[in-house]
């Protein structure tokens, strides 16, 4: 029990948003008649919140630096007007015009970088005058007008799922065997990762929680691909963010590059004393929120089937909302990939929730500023009790 509590106590922002998901989601379940976790409208949650998932990274890992971004959604609208050039205007391979799609993200980026680490400008004003340049930039590329439609090949990024090769009718039994394959992966993940840590004498769950742990993986794993099984299974910019996830969860967990970006934000003067390069890793930080607000902007206009103008409009509160939510610190050192997933299924699932009972815009956005407040004075009451 003492063991249980310590884990509880060590984890209790996560705890807390991922049981504030799991009864919003109930909640919403219950008001739109059993329509909100219905096959169809999951799979319709996760491909209308892929890009903001994707943003939620990059902006998670800038927030722990202790700076921001306010212009990943302008970023994301000029990004998809040039792809809409380079791909129907000019016709260019859809490798190719992605590829320098995310090579214009990464300049963007680096740029933004460049003002906030070496001109020491504050992020906000630097990435609030990048919003106005680049949502600037994009009504001038697009000349006010929309662009489409986009290749086959370029949508099915946004659009198309991983066909059943065992031709299972109503049940896509390849999702029910990936399921089954990732519960056998994540066992022995854990299992070799608490023998680690037994051979170096860290401390460990007793073994009835360890099993208990596992078995509510398995249970939601399994869950989840059997409830996408029944509709088309899954979909290919779902395994795209699963290994996005995947790399950007050993980085800030496992690699000395995630164990500097969190001790910049958690101190960068003493960062700095130990010999960290604040500025190096402050400049990457913001390429590597280029580069995913490329894609973003990618995956935006592959499911649109258009570049527009209006493309990424207020995708960067939805971002800053799905890291905090999710459990980071806006003045840096603290936060989780995993949170930022959370976060950003809380907001996907009220906007989602809200929209099918059909609330307005206006009250929409009030009850998101809401949450976002509540999520921030969690944050700031757990700092003062810890």
């Amino acid at each position: 029990m003492n063991t249980l509590k310590k884990i509880i106590s060590n984890n209790v922002r996560q705890f807390g948003m991922v049981i504030a998901l799991v009864v919003i989601a109930i909640l919403f379940q219950f008001l739109t008649g059993g329509v909100l976790l219905t096959p169809l409208n999951i799979t319709n949650i996760i491909m209308q919140n892929s890009y903001i998932i994707l943003l939620a990274f990059g902006m998670l890992i800038v927030i722990i630096t202790g700076e921001i971004d306010l212009s990943v959604g302008s970023v994301v609208a000029f990004v998809g007007a040039v792809s809409g050039i380079l791909l129907v205007n000019q016709d260019l391979p859809v490798i190719v015009g992605i590829f320098l799609s995310l090579l214009i993200g990464a300049a963007i980026g680096a740029f933004n970088g460049f003002w906030v680490a070496y001109v020491r400008i504050p992020a906000f004003i630097v990435t609030l005058a990048s919003m106005l340049i680049f949502r600037g930039l994009t009504l001038v590329a697009l000349n006010g007008e929309t662009i489409a439609p986009f290749p086959d090949g370029f949508r099915s990024l946004s659009t198309a799922f991983i066909p059943d090769i065992f031709n299972g009718g109503n049940l896509h039994i390849l999702t029910i065997l990936v399921g089954a394959l990732l519960t056998v992966v994540y066992i022995i993940f854990e299992y070799r990762n608490r023998q680690n840590d037994k051979k170096y004498n860290v401390d460990t769950s007793s073994n009835s929680l360890f099993i208990a742990k596992l078995v509510i993986a398995a249970v939601i794993i399994n869950t989840f691909t059997f409830v996408l099984a029944q509709y088309e299974g899954i979909a290919i910019v779902l395994v795209l963010i699963f290994f996005i996830y995947l790399i950007y969860a050993s980085m800030m967990n496992k690699t000395v590059l995630g164990r500097h970006i969190y001790a910049v934000g958690g101190n960068e003067n003493a960062a700095r004393l130990s010999g960290i390069n604040s500025n190096k890793v402050k400049f990457w930080v913001f390429v590597n929120m280029g580069v995913l607000s490329a894609l973003a902007g990618l995956i935006f206009a592959g499911r649109l089937n258009a570049a527009t103008p209006q493309a990424g409009t207020g995708f960067e509160l939805d971002a800053i909302a799905a890291a905090v939510i999710g459990g980071a610190s806006m003045t840096g050192g603290v936060g989780t990939v995993f949170g930022a997933v959370i976060g950003a299924l809380v907001m996907g699932i009220l906007n989602n929730g809200m929209s099918i009972m059909g609330i307005g815009i206006d009250w929409q956005q009030a009850i998101k500023g809401l949450v976002l407040l509540a999520a921030v004075t969690f944050d700031i009451l757990y700092k003062k009790k810890k």
